[in-house]
């Protein structure tokens, strides 16, 4: 007789086969039915519990639910649970933990046959998943035209009213993107409570969470994961309401500039968040700011914001999906309407403060109308960007976080670190006008970086910088006093 495709324990009993059949046909009834229903049969057929562990995801699929914590640790370090069997399957790990009365056997068998089924299912899935990632790109594509009601029909009506936005850059956004796809199992299955999409668009990937207000940080763990083992700079931004969609994804990009191999994702309301404005007060400031803003719509504060936060017109471009020529020519525009030359350092950086500002109390509009008419209040005039009203920045509080932050700097840093800013981070020109080579001034910031312990390479830093500088100036800080001693050298004092 012949025992071909059987071992031997299964020759010597002839009930060996008929439950190996019996054991193949029930995972391939499972198999057809979805992954968990796969991972909950093997379960029981091993008497105990079935993990499959995704490095990035953590337990994909657990049962029971309790044993996902010890199946991702299995799956980890191997040795520390020996009793465990783990098959590589489907871009993850499959761990059984079968129960004592189980014969090594079948236990095996079951692991290679299941290994084996999530292989075919994850095959399956990826024969379909280029059409899937197309779909995902065309229904964020339509969010940022604003046709809401169209997507928000397609995935389920009015269940979803908000979205959480993620923009990740890096060289290996194409495997971030694979494995993150892999991780989330995205689906747009209508009426559930969240939904996720994912797209890559203009070599960047794009998150979009959209949900019913609440977010689990479920996704924000995920991109975390995939930003740290794949070196990506992510920026997120939300919740806020579906309709919003273009300005979170504007947010999200501008947040991701102020990412750091320290720090890879950044939330939109982290950046320019300041130690600063908490401590101006509240009324006088709101005042300024809403007489300063008054001739800008939203719009027009969102494009501002979004410049100021980026650094420059090419960033905030990107980050508005705009041409850098339209943004050039729109900034213009609001510099006229604010009556400020909006490239001078110091009006930038009072700008980015009345943008940050709270909102003015309702009550104060009366208040605020007549300062625009009349004055600001404190005798300075009608109130403007290139000056601060007197009693903003000029008291005991704002003096003493100035001190804080820029204290300590000696002299040839602070004049050039000065100089740096009014220049707008461009090291060349700066070092032209101080008289020293590119390389030494590169090295005097890396210092004032080191001493201030702040990261110079962001925007919002920066302005908040200046505006410490020129609150605690002694000097004019003009790179002709930078001290020297014959030729390009320097001297400290």
């Amino acid at each position: 007789m012949s025992t071909t495709g059987t071992t031997g324990h299964e020759a010597a009993c002839p009930g060996g086969a008929r439950q190996a059949r019996e054991t193949t046909d029930r995972l391939l009834r499972a198999a057809t039915r979805s992954g968990a229903h796969l991972i909950a049969e093997a379960a029981l057929l091993v008497q105990g519990w079935a993990v499959l562990a995704d490095p990035i995801a953590g337990a994909v699929y657990s049962t029971p639910a309790a044993a996902a914590a010890d199946g991702v640790h299995a799956a980890a370090d191997p040795h520390e649970h020996p009793h465990c069997l783990r098959r590589p399957a489907a871009g993850a790990v499959l761990v059984l933990g079968p129960g004592p009365t189980v014969p090594p056997e079948l236990a095996a068998r079951v692991a290679t046959t299941t290994a084996a089924l999530l292989d075919v299912r994850g095959q399956r899935a990826a024969e379909l998943r280029g059409e899937q990632m197309r779909l995902h790109t065309t229904l964020v594509r339509l969010l940022l035209a604003g046709h809401t009601a169209a997507v928000a029909d397609t995935l389920g009506g009015n269940r979803l009213t908000h979205v959480t936005v993620y923009r990740l850059t890096g060289a290996d956004v194409p495997t971030a993107h694979q494995v993150l796809w892999r991780a989330v199992r995205p689906s747009l299955a209508p009426h559930a409570d969240a939904c996720t999409l994912l797209a890559r668009l203009d070599g960047e990937l794009v998150v979009a969470e959209l949900h019913r207000g609440g977010d689990d940080g479920r996704v924000l763990r995920l991109v975390s994961r995939v930003s740290e083992r794949h070196h990506l700079l992510a920026g997120m931004a939300g919740p806020l309401p579906l309709a919003e969609m273009p300005t979170a994804h504007s947010d999200a990009a501008a947040a991701r500039h102020s990412a750091t191999a320290d720090r890879r994702i950044v939330p939109a309301d982290a950046v320019g968040t300041s130690r600063l404005t908490p401590l101006l007060p509240t009324a006088p400031y709101a005042r300024w700011a809403g007489a300063v803003l008054r001739p800008l719509a939203p719009a027009h504060q969102h494009l501002l914001l979004v410049w100021l936060r980026t650094g420059s017109k090419p960033r905030a471009a990107t980050a508005l999906g705009l041409s850098a020529g339209t943004v050039r020519a729109r900034i213009r525009e609001l510099s006229r309407l604010l009556c400020a030359d909006l490239e001078d350092a110091t009006v930038q950086a009072h700008l980015l403060l009345a943008l940050r500002a709270p909102a003015a109390d309702t009550d104060t509009d009366t208040d605020t109308d007549t300062d625009t008419e009349n004055g600001n209040g404190n005798g300075n005039g009608p109130a403007r960007l290139e000056t601060l009203p007197t009693g903003l920045l000029d008291t005991e509080a704002a003096r003493s976080w100035a001190l804080g932050l820029v204290g300590g700097l000696e002299p040839h840093l602070r004049i050039a670190l000065t100089c740096w800013l009014d220049h707008h981070a461009r090291t060349a020109p700066a070092a032209a006008e101080l008289h020293v080579h590119r390389t030494t001034l590169a090295n005097w910031l890396t210092q004032c970086a080191e001493h201030l312990a702040r990261n110079l390479g962001d925007a919002t830093v920066r302005a908040e910088i200046h505006l410490a500088l020129r609150a605690t100036r002694t000097g004019p800080d003009d790179p002709a006093a930078l001290p020297r001693r014959g030729g390009r050298t320097y001297r400290r004092l």
